[in-house]
């Protein structure tokens, strides 16, 4: 799994301000918009080492039953430690007993780690993309794939 900062073009990390950022998680965590949107947290000796957001998808082509994975993120630091993947299973058990019966992911294009990782935990590709515009102006676009898994309910 990559780093935003290797992701990410340097100008828009540079707009990103961690206060509005803090506060913007802070927000998610303690009044989230619906009892099905969760952020789950991995710890290491008492250190955040991961986390994983779910909520019911928003694709204009999901399911009812479709959930997804809005963010995801291991600390380079603490990845090949088993974080990932119990980080992984944690969420789509959390998806489950939500009452989803499939996952949805966007991933970076070129985050080949994230996707190798994935796709050993049972994700695949379903050839959704989309492109981000980051600015607003066209000057800095994300490219995203969707994986999908299903979840066995």
């Amino acid at each position: 799994m990559r780093s935003y900062a290797e992701l990410l073009p340097q100008a828009v990390l540079n707009q990103i301000d961690a206060s509005t950022f803090g506060e913007s998680w802070r927000h998610a965590v303690t009044r989230p918009p619906s009892a099905r949107h969760r952020v789950l947290v991995a710890l290491d000796h008492g250190d955040v080492s991961g986390f994983a957001a779910t909520a019911p998808s928003e694709d204009p082509d999901a399911a009812p039953d479709d959930g997804e994975i809005v963010a995801f993120h291991v600390d380079p630091d603490a990845q090949r430690s088993g974080h990932g993947s119990r980080l992984i299973a944690a969420a789509a058990d959390t998806l489950r007993a939500d009452g989803f019966h499939r996952a949805h992911m966007w991933l970076v294009v070129g985050d080949d780690g994230l996707r190798t990782f994935l796709e050993s935990a049972g994700w695949a590709p379903d050839s959704a993309h989309r492109t981000l515009d980051l600015t607003g102006d066209g000057s800095a676009t994300l490219r995203q794939i969707r994986l999908h898994t299903d979840l066995g309910t």
